[in-house]
């Protein structure tokens, strides 16, 4: 059993010799074995107990009974309690998520504060078996065929290569004694219910399912490999990356028969729901201008392309520039520069150069609003923002996008494009103020 975990980590990199791990360790059977088994593999363990308050009187035996072992082998202890029904309650979410959700910050926490390399849970073979059944269920593609990951960043699993079995002989033999969560036998949660019911059906079938079902794993998780390779080959060939923006290429998108997996492959990870995504697809020929949002990215589409990139923040949102800035961060980067007016003026869109006597500080950065109207550069009457984004071409996600550089209450600069003529340098300047925004 050492042997077969201590080659699952070399071959999956998991945790260098010697290296200071945090181990979360409820006390039942998987944990208690994953904990002995590290700490004889040479590795610094660190015994991490979250006390979820969930089984009352069994909450606490579990917490006693991880620190008892904790100094039985020695180990650095520590441990959190949650009050896990209120924060499930008031973060509107399953008891499951809330515990989860605790749990690994916490670990994170942990693990930051006493650097430590890894994050080890006793994931087996057998939860793996329930994973893959749980994503059938819900339906999933390939990625929810290969079960759990045995990284996640730095949360890692060494005991995904042992069924449950192995790991209840390994106890027995080094005479380990562990506890017993009395609702493992409860079937009111998903996973038990395939555990205890629907398993052992599927065994009466195959006496070898489990394994049948692992090797089974083992086997998408190459096939997934491949998948991945190719699909990066597809994205790249479809996809232009500026300017914190992913332009994706209709035209070559429609001709490919898994037009949908691949729009699927960028568009997921940026939170955006395989409905939206079906819609997205069938609207490509309809719908010019349209946006489509998630919660986190927006999709437009704009001619024979569609620009993905993250949702802007509120347009309420304003940032102040005092005379003696000479850097800004947030919520976009600018670099300010005050000097003597040489009669040199970079032309790039990027730069923006203003006589120094006719700003008004502090200057305001927000975005744009409906009724704003400025002197374009080059001209001596006003004009609607507005119509100035129609005149110029600029689609609704690039406007969502732009931000304004405001003196006295007037426009100075609509960032990347165009500055007011009131603002700009003349003959009789001699200070000028130059700002370079960084893409």
């Amino acid at each position: 059993m050492l042997q077969k975990v201590e080659n699952y980590i070399l071959k999956n990199n998991l945790l260098t010799a010697g290296a200071k791990v945090i181990v979360g360790t409820s006390g039942g059977a998987d944990s208690v074995a994953l904990l002995h088994i590290l700490k004889q593999l040479g590795f610094q363990c660190i015994v991490a107990h979250c006390n979820f308050h969930l089984r009352n009187e069994e909450s606490d035996r579990d917490e006693l009974f991880v620190q008892e072992l904790a100094t039985k082998l020695d180990l650095e202890y520590h441990k959190i309690d949650f009050d896990t029904v209120e924060n499930a309650t008031t973060n509107k979410i399953s008891i499951e998520m809330a515990a989860r959700n605790l749990r690994y910050n916490w670990f994170e926490e942990l693990r930051a504060e006493l650097n430590a390399e890894a994050i080890a849970v006793a994931h087996h073979a057998d939860d793996n078996v329930e994973t893959l059944l749980m994503n059938l269920t819900r339906g999933t593609g390939l990625r929810g065929m290969t079960g759990i990951p045995v990284r996640n960043g730095l949360v890692i699993r060494p005991l995904l290569c042992c069924s449950r079995n192995e790991i209840i002989n390994y106890l027995n033999i080094i005479d380990y004694n562990y506890v017993t969560d009395s609702t493992n036998s409860q079937n009111d949660y998903v996973r038990n219910r395939f555990r205890n019911e629907i398993i052992p059906i599927f065994e009466s079938i195959n006496p070898a399912f489990r394994q049948t079902i692992s090797d089974t794993i083992a086997r998408f998780e190459e096939i997934e490999q491949i998948y991945n390779e190719h699909i990066a080959l597809e994205i790249n060939n479809l996809c232009k990356f500026e300017n914190k923006k992913t332009k994706i290429d209709t035209s070559i998108l429609k001709t490919k028969k898994y037009a949908k997996t691949i729009l699927y492959e960028l568009l997921s990870p940026c939170d955006f729901h395989n409905d939206t995504i079906s819609k997205v697809l069938r609207g490509i020929d309809n719908t010019p201008g349209a946006i489509f949002y998630s919660p986190t990215h927006q999709l437009l589409y704009d001619r024979n392309q569609l620009i993905l990139a993250k949702r802007a923040k509120a347009k309420t949102e304003t940032y102040t520039i005092y005379n003696s800035d000479i850097e800004i961060i947030e919520p976009v980067q600018l670099k300010i520069t005050h000097r003597k007016f040489d009669g040199k003026i970079n032309k790039s869109s990027l730069y923006a150069t203003f006589d120094a006597t006719k700003l008004k500080f502090p200057l305001i950065l927000r975005r744009w609003q409906q009724a704003d109207s400025f002197v374009p550069f080059g001209m001596k009457t006003h004009k609607k923002v507005s119509d100035f984004f129609i005149d110029t071409k600029i689609n609704r996600f690039e406007k969502e996008n732009i931000w304004l550089i405001v003196s006295g209450g007037e426009i100075a600069w609509i960032m990347g494009y165009r500055t007011d003529n009131r603002f700009s340098v003349d003959k009789s300047t001699s200070e000028i103020i130059e700002f370079q925004l960084i893409n």
